[in-house]
């Protein structure tokens, strides 16, 4: 057993010793550490897992050329949060959501007074259960039992985990037969290192609806009950007819079929199609874009997908360079703008950052091409000061005690005490995080984009080290639907950190980015500062640490997380 996870098993039996009451509420606390150090990553995590052994052809994963939805058009109404009548499961009948909708988890311990907006329950998310036909799930921390108690048992489910098997980590992709109706995969791992951390459904009901949820919860009772998180979901109608595609069309439900290939549903999809259920209402992972009508949906998928990644053509689909196409897509890049960007960086994990990753992840913040950036002299990068307007969100030590849960409830924060000292570490960066609906922890994982006026006035120009910019004159604050652009969010399993977002290396011709974990979020266009304040679930403007009185939590020194001498 790893240390980390030898820590949390002595940390829960004191903790039922001396407080069976609370014990209730935080015996699932679980390890999500997209760190990166990793020796971290070779080590076990602390849940509990079903072994992974067998596999079978890969037939699903042939791709053809006949399949693609429509150009993603913009919607006529926003998907970011917004108020609504109140949430299904009160004898409503279940919310339907064309247009997409951004919402909090709810939770039992937040101020009443201070949680007044709609916010999603697992249970309703997966309502009506009995008109689920077939369901793809993903979670890097899964509950079994939580979670096939809310299915109906005759729904056939692929639940895409973390590859672990017993204490140490399986590179191998596997998939294992785990519940009556439930097969369970896994993706490959390169040299076992990284995490399979995307959390997300693709539930398709037997209307023909089909309804997207991408999150940043586990599938584990503590994260929808205990700590805040974040989710999206927007309901695809089906088309009467399925119609051909252009394969050469990136939007959505493209990305969102290389996705599945990449977690490994293919080879799952085909078992259930050979034996128990050969007529499930997806019999090819390419159908997602010719039979089903996504033309409403205005988000922008960002994945990353643990691996190396060559060329331009694979590198803009993956990691933060993904993000920057997105960006620019969305007509949100900062340079079309003429504005300067502010970044808050809302997580749960805390990365090994320098310099020259920061000035790379802001680099494609700004939506600009690291063409220039990759042909600057390595040197010159690890030099470079601190990007302006950054801002990495994590919650001080004195803010995890004063919690509704205390000390006991800092389980998925991660920060070590020697990257908080390092010598380079960017600590005149950090600011405090506080949840907006009181005095619980945000398991949220945002990052929040904000134009502002450049100083000197909109006219002067903002001298960053890329020679190769894209500065198109045209746009005029508008974002790609025409509307103008107050800033941009992203919301989904990324940490602010190298091995969510990738690393770049090569030249800015043959560009390389090296991913160590799987993740998934979407992007969304803010059209005013209320909208800006409405996303955000923590409180703006965050404080900035007093460096010398605040520090991060560290979960590693809390008598919480120590054993007893």
């Amino acid at each position: 057993m790893s240390e980390r996870a030898q820590m949390e098993k002595e940390r829960l039996e004191r903790l039922k010793r001396r407080r069976p009451d609370l014990h209730q509420q935080v015996n699932t606390v679980v390890l999500d550490d997209d760190s990166d150090n990793e020796e971290e990553h070779a080590r076990g995590a602390k849940r509990q897992h079903i072994s992974s052994s067998s596999s079978v052809a890969r037939r699903a994963n042939t791709r053809t050329s006949t399949s693609s939805s429509t150009a993603t058009t913009a919607a006529s109404s926003r998907s970011a949060s917004r108020p609504a009548n109140a949430a299904a499961g009160s004898g409503h009948a279940p919310e339907v959501f064309w247009d997409g909708e951004l919402r909090q988890t709810a939770n039992r311990h937040v101020i009443p007074a201070k949680d007044k907006r709609p916010l999603f329950r697992l249970s309703e998310i997966l309502t009506p259960k009995e008109e689920i036909e077939f369901a793809i799930i993903s979670a890097y921390c899964w509950n079994y039992s939580f979670v096939y108690e809310l299915m109906d048992r005759k729904t056939p489910v692929i639940a895409v985990d973390h590859s672990l098997t017993g204490e140490s980590y399986d590179s191998e992709a596997s998939i294992k037969a785990v519940l009556p109706n439930w097969i369970r995969t896994t993706p490959f791992l390169r040299g076992g290192f990284g995490c399979m951390h995307m959390k997300f459904m693709l539930l398709f009901f037997r209307t023909g609806r089909l309804r997207i949820v991408i999150s940043t919860a586990n599938l584990v009772e503590y994260d929808w009950r205990d700590i805040e998180n974040t989710v999206w979901v927007q309901d695809i109608p089906k088309r009467r007819s399925p119609v051909p595609a252009d394969p050469k069309v990136e939007d959505f439900a493209s990305a969102m079929v290389r996705v599945l290939h990449g977690v490994n549903v293919a080879p799952a999809l085909v078992n259930f199609l050979k034996n128990e259920h050969p007529n499930l209402p997806l019999q090819r992972l390419e159908d997602l874009r010719t039979q089903w009508d996504f033309s409403r949906v205005t988000a922008r998928l960002v994945p990353s997908i643990a691996g190396k990644h060559e060329g331009w053509p694979k590198v803009i689909l993956a990691g933060h360079t993904r993000l920057m196409k997105a960006l620019k897509d969305m007509g949100a890049d900062a340079s079309a703008q003429h504005k300067e960007l502010v970044l808050e960086c809302q997580g749960s994990s805390i990365g090994t950052y320098g310099t020259a990753w920061l000035n790379e992840f802001h680099c494609s913040a700004r939506g600009e091409s690291a063409q220039g950036w990759l042909d600057k002299p390595r040197a010159r990068r690890a030099k470079l000061p601190l990007p302006r307007g950054m801002r990495i969100l994590f919650p001080t030590a004195r803010y995890v005690r004063e919690s509704v849960l205390g000390e006991q409830g800092g389980g998925t924060m991660f920060c070590r005490r020697n990257q908080w000292e390092g010598k380079n570490f960017p600590r005149e960066l950090f600011y405090q995080t506080r949840s907006k609906r009181g005095r619980v922890l945000m398991h949220s994982k945002m990052v929040l984009g904000i134009f502002q006026d450049k100083p000197g006035g909109p006219g002067r120009r903002q001298q960053t080290l890329t020679d190769s910019e894209d500065e198109a004159e045209s746009g005029g604050g508008a974002g790609g639907d025409g509307k103008p652009l107050a800033g941009w969010v992203y919301v989904g399993s990324h940490n602010f950190t190298p091995s969510a977002w990738g690393t770049l290396s090569g030249s800015g011709f043959n560009p390389t980015l090296n991913i160590t974990n799987y993740e998934l979020g979407i992007l969304l266009p803010l059209h005013s500062e209320e909208e800006i304040e409405s996303v955000a679930c923590w409180e703006r403007p965050p404080q900035k640490y007093v460096i010398g009185r605040d520090e991060p939590w560290i979960q590693s020194e809390s008598p919480a997380f120590v054993a007893d001498a």
